[in-house]
């Protein structure tokens, strides 16, 4: 039997980790709240992270504008390199293939 995974809302986590903050017993908070404490704990960690874009819902990163741009830069870098490596191989392939009729 498989158990089926319990997804809860954004203003639940930020409730959660902000009662955290007022709290010494985390595990008892966790235990009212009905999660684990390891899942406070994570909670606790990624909003002190990411702040404001923490919880995006269904496991999408909420990126900044700086961090949208490099992986925007770094996507059109792996297109780029993988456009020379193609004419890489298409000029090695028509170079040896003039080599053969120039000798006559």
């Amino acid at each position: 039997m498989s158990q089926e995974r319990k997804t809860y809302p954004k203003e639940f986590k930020v409730m959660s980790v902000e009662l955290s903050n007022t709290r010494t017993d985390l595990g008892a908070l966790a235990k009212e709240l009905d999660i684990s404490p390891a899942l406070l704990y994570r909670w606790r960690k990624e909003f002190s992270s990411k702040q404001g874009s923490s919880f995006p819902g269904n496991g999408k990163v909420i990126l900044s504008a700086a961090e949208q741009e490099l992986a925007l830069l770094k996507k059109e870098l792996r297109e780029t390199q993988m456009e020379r490596d193609i004419l890489k191989k298409a000029i090695s392939i028509f170079s040896k293939g003039d080599n053969k009729y120039s000798g006559s």
